[in-house]
């Protein structure tokens, strides 16, 4: 595992991106205090998507709502799009992913 940041840099209920060996990596915090992290470029048309909606599920692209699994990094309503997805943990308020 790779340290990317504090934990105290993700506000609750939101995502920012971290750059881990070359690549962008969204890192959200959900409502129940969780973690979870996928590729942050949108493969539809690079969106950011750190910058969009999350809920304890999905992360919704800001440009053009592509829906992507938190935890599979699929496109959820059938497109063939998909993100990576990481594990990730917080250990004494540091963020760790594991990239693959």
């Amino acid at each position: 595992m790779i340290e990317v940041g504090r934990l105290d840099e993700v506000p609750v209920g939101e995502g920012r991106t971290f750059a881990v060996d070359g690549k962008q990596i969204a890192v959200f915090r959900l409502r129940d205090g969780s973690l979870r992290a996928v590729g942050a470029v949108c493969p539809h048309k690079g969106g950011p998507l750190a910058d969009g909606l999350a809920d304890d599920r999905v992360i919704v692209c800001p440009l053009h709502n592509h829906t992507f699994d938190l935890c599979t990094g699929r496109e959820v309503s059938g497109v063939d799009l998909a993100v990576p997805s990481y594990a990730v943990e917080a250990v004494d308020g540091t963020i760790r992913v594991t990239p693959n």
